[in-house]
């Protein structure tokens, strides 16, 4: 007689992905040769990444996986499928989030027993959770620069129309921005994407904000880590306070005379210099005699990653991108001021860029992410210019930025 064969737990899986578009590396392949048989909690040191972690309410570990990292979070079936369609069409909005990789069912051991679903997302280089961004303790300058992050991630979020229903600083990863932070969206469990949100939809995202993070600095108070001077019962408001500064100023009807359509360019440009392009907007008469109104119908974020992106292939966080595009402005004025924008931004990769990046010695390049070594860079040129009288030579610039302040600076990508 015949012997049925036991299926292996490889054989029970199933893995729903999507191409990762680098005919370098196969998804499948490298998802199928990481430990499914396992309890992600048991899975072994060689094959996990040893990375700073957040706080939450699911297993999350990260893997190594073909040539990068990912992370693997286990969950239901459901949520993980409601998770990753989400942020699959959030992959194509500019808020910033991470990508999904693939979702992973029909877990089970070599026993059959089964295991839980699995979410697996691409780790996001050099972004670090909350509690990593302080070495000791959290001061009050580097918490409101995470409660303005985190305020324009939300906005961001409400203008493609989605509905976060659970927001924290946990649930976000937070990357250097030249100076400030960028925040991008982690965790879209219990996210919803529509055509648009009501006031109440957001005003509720604001409400949950508030409560989660005060309950997050009231527990870094109860461990020693929070600054003093910080209020874990106030400083919520900040964020409110921040969300509804930026909200206001983009979405805000504009009135102006008739004769005077120049206001309409003028908020154009205010909306440019904020990092977001208004894309549609309504102009009609208003009530007033001689007197118009514009209404933003369509906004989008990232309006200088997008620019730089196009001038120099460059992907980066927005201050960075905005800083970067002053310096390109800057060199084409004093190379030549009549030169066309697109060749000057040619010119500055070759001739600045990547002699920059280059200089930066292989230990050291874990450090920080090459725009932020960019923008720090010229900050520090400006600086030992000052003191000296006379703009200093960049490869002199680069040599001390090296040795006096990246050297110092903890890694930031580093995997153990």
């Amino acid at each position: 007689m015949d012997t049925v064969e036991t299926p292996s737990p490889v054989d029970r899986l199933t893995i729903t992905g999507a191409p990762s578009g680098d005919a370098t590396e196969d998804p499948a392949t490298s998802l199928l040769a990481l430990p499914w048989a396992l309890p992600l909690e048991t899975w072994p040191r060689e094959v996990l990444a040893a990375l700073p972690r957040g706080i939450s309410r699911h297993v999350v570990r990260f893997a190594r996986m073909g040539g990068g990292i990912v992370a693997v979070k286990e969950t239901t079936e459901e949520l993980a499928f409601h998770e990753y369609r989400l942020l699959r069409r959030l992959e194509r909005s500019p808020a910033p989030s991470v990508v999904p990789v693939a979702v992973v069912t029909g877990r089970t051991e070599d026993d059959g027993t089964p295991l839980p679903a699995a979410l697996v997302t691409r780790h996001l280089r050099f972004s670090l959770p909350y509690r990593a961004v302080f070495s000791e303790r959290l001061e009050r300058r580097t918490l409101v620069r995470l409660m303005d992050a985190l305020a324009t991630l939300l906005v961001e979020l409400h203008l493609e129309g989605f509905f976060w229903g659970d927001v924290s600083l946990s649930n976000v990863l937070f990357r250097r921005d030249a100076g400030g932070f960028a925040a991008h969206l982690v965790d879209a469990e219990t996210g919803e994407l529509r055509e648009r949100l009501s006031n109440g939809q957001r005003e509720h995202d604001l409400d949950v904000a508030a409560v989660n993070v005060g309950g997050e600095l009231l527990d870094l108070q109860a461990s020693g880590l929070l600054d003093p001077e910080v209020d874990p019962v106030t400083t919520p408001d900040l964020l409110v306070a921040s969300y509804r500064r930026l909200w206001d100023e983009l979405t805000e009807p504009l009135l102006f005379p008739r004769a005077e359509p120049w206001r309409l360019d003028r908020r154009v440009r205010r909306l440019q210099e904020l990092g977001f392009e208004l894309a549609e907007y309504s102009l009609r008469a208003a009530d007033a005699p001689g007197m118009m109104i514009a209404r933003p119908v369509e906004i989008h974020a990232g309006y200088h990653r997008r620019r730089l992106t196009r001038l120099t292939g460059l992907e980066v966080q927005e201050n960075q991108a905005r800083r970067l595009l002053v310096d390109i402005e800057a060199a084409r004025r004093e190379w030549d001021p009549y030169m066309d924008i697109e060749a000057a931004a040619h010119r500055w990769v070759v001739e600045v860029f990547d002699p920059v990046v280059r200089s930066v010695p292989l230990e050291l390049r874990a450090k920080l992410e090459p725009a932020e070594v960019m923008h720090q860079l010229l900050e520090h040129r400006w600086y030992l210019s000052e003191a000296r009288g006379q703009a200093v030579p960049l490869q002199e610039a680069v040599d001390s930025y090296v040795d006096t302040v990246l050297r110092a600076r903890r890694d930031e990508d580093a995997v153990a």
